[in-house]
């Protein structure tokens, strides 16, 4: 059979050929967050955070305002980046806990092929059986996990991400470009209750989305995620520090992202912009034009891929159907981009027979429509512990002090309606103002006055999926409820296999 890495080399030889030997094309950094939503950084307006390496990168680059994640799990996102494609596009991929299939292209694999150093630390491609799907190694590159250190607080992984990053230095060639993917745990949960007080930080100042009761549970837990964020943030300062002794900082692209939004209810797992919207700097003195800019297109994190292969003079596959943001670089861009597209398929199958929650969701910048295919299903998993994967109740939600309170208060005034937002059934169709109604609590769709809106995005979402081709809207096979679930199953007759967060 044709490795289809070699057949695309070919395909754009003529390209990359000029390129292959040169000294000029830029190196990647790309640092990845675990379940970071778009505001918890200090350049992004959160008044407790301290994020001094994001905001150097946005200070001296370019900070997005509405970057987008491709789907809010972490094995379809990271799919997504890597392969510049909608998660609808990579069969088994579009589901946590499954695999990503060797035939889809990444573009880690062909700046390597064209000449790159390529390599990762903590958390690549994750989670799932990469074996199944024809690969030997992660996506991400050569694995960098030796260099351990004592974390800060308990549940903090004991990687050490920017010491790994140097040793991948150190075995670059001095005249090799290289690819680096910066990939923490953090702020995935669990947290060490408390760590945020221990810290010192006010929790008086923590800002409280309007869909989270307001009371000190809440508060306490989203100071101990941001201490994570912080922990993350460090790991990038000392990456750009690695790289500034080097030399290499101004000719290496630094993208600092997260794969999609905060481990709370409504947020991960969901096509709300608390599961979705997500913070996004990048720096690059060499192709960047007038640094500082704040950067309001709507862009996917599937745009990456070809941005990366764009900017080392590489040909995009056409299997990649997400376009480069070179041209937002010299803020002239050729195109205007007007919406982001979203899609769940199958998280932790927390419902009868290991179902997902299939949902697709168009972002402008005035409006969020989101369409669920399967709207009599438990979006956030069933209140049946015995049949989710994780053997919780609504177990899409990961546990947390937030979604417990939430459940044991849910019936008290003041809270049922926010329980319900979280763990309640959602209609087919959901349309949302986002000037009046930014964390998206009152679905307009129906209403007599919306309803030319909701049409026209309607057509538009599903144009773009058949554009796309989407099976769910194009035509062929839907096997995302079908396909192999590779996670941990507390019933026998279900495959174990855990990827644990304080792992080496």
């Amino acid at each position: 059979m044709t490795n289809p890495r070699i057949f695309l080399l070919f395909a754009f030889f003529g390209v990359f050929s000029d390129f292959a030997l040169g000294k000029d094309r830029p190196n990647v950094l790309i640092c990845i967050a675990d379940d970071q939503s778009y505001g918890h950084t200090s350049a992004n307006g959160d008044p407790v955070v301290k994020t001094p390496g994001f905001d150097r990168i946005a200070r001296e680059g370019l900070r997005f305002t509405r970057a987008f994640c491709d789907a809010p799990t972490c094995g379809p996102s990271r799919s997504a980046i890597l392969t510049g494609q909608p998660i609808w596009r990579l069969e088994e991929a579009g589901n946590i806990h499954s695999t990503l299939p060797a035939k889809f292209a990444t573009y880690t694999e062909l700046l390597e092929d064209s000449g790159y150093a390529v390599g990762f630390t903590g958390k690549g491609w994750s989670p799932g059986r990469l074996e199944a799907g024809g690969r030997k190694e992660n996506p991400a590159g050569k694995a960098y996990q030796a260099r351990v250190a004592k974390p800060p607080f308990r549940n903090i992984r004991n990687t050490d991400y920017a010491a790994n990053f140097a040793d991948f230095l150190k075995d670059v060639k001095s005249d090799q470009p290289f690819c680096f993917w910066l990939g923490t745990s953090e702020p995935h949960r669990g947290y060490e209750l408390g760590a945020g007080a221990k810290t010192g930080k006010d929790v008086a100042r923590v800002v409280v989305p309007e869909i989270f009761p307001d009371n000190a549970i809440v508060r306490n837990d989203i100071l101990d995620y941001l201490v994570e964020i912080e922990h993350f943030d460090s790991h990038v300062a000392r990456a750009i520090e690695l790289l500034e002794r080097r030399g290499a900082l101004d000719n290496t692209i630094v993208v600092v992202t997260s794969d999609h939004g905060m481990p709370f209810p409504r947020a991960k797992a969901s096509l709300y912009d608390l599961g979705t919207h997500v913070p996004l700097a990048i720096r690059w003195s060499k192709g960047i034009s007038s640094p500082g800019r704040s950067v309001d297109e709507l862009v996917n994190l599937s745009s990456l891929a070809p941005t990366f292969l764009d900017a080392a003079g590489l040909a995009t596959p056409e299997m990649m159907t997400a376009n480069s943001m070179t041209d937002l670089f010299s803020g002239d861009p050729q195109q205007q981009c007007n919406a982001a597209f979203t899609a769940m398929e199958r998280h932790d199958g927390c419902r009868k027979g290991g179902k997902g929650y299939p949902c697709r969701a168009m972002r402008t910048k005035e409006f969020l429509y989101i369409y669920n295919f399967e709207p009599t299903r438990w979006p956030s998993g069933s209140p049946d512990a015995s049949v989710c994967a994780r053997a919780l109740p609504f177990g899409e939600i990961d546990s947390s002090p937030t979604k417990t309170f939430l459940m044991e208060h849910r019936q008290e005034h003041g809270i049922a309606e926010l329980a319900e937002l979280a763990f309640g059934m959602r209609p087919r169709e959901e349309l949302y103002e986002l000037s009046s109604d930014p964390y998206q609590k009152r679905n307009l769709a129906g209403r007599v006055n919306f309803l030319e809106i909701q049409s026209s995005m309607r057509a538009e979402l599903f144009e773009h999926l058949r554009n796309t081709k989407d099976p769910r809207v194009f035509g062929g096979d839907v096997l995302w409820d079908y396909y192999p679930y590779y996670g941990l199953r507390r019933n026998s007759d279900w495959e174990v296999a855990i990827e644990p967060k304080l792992a080496p």
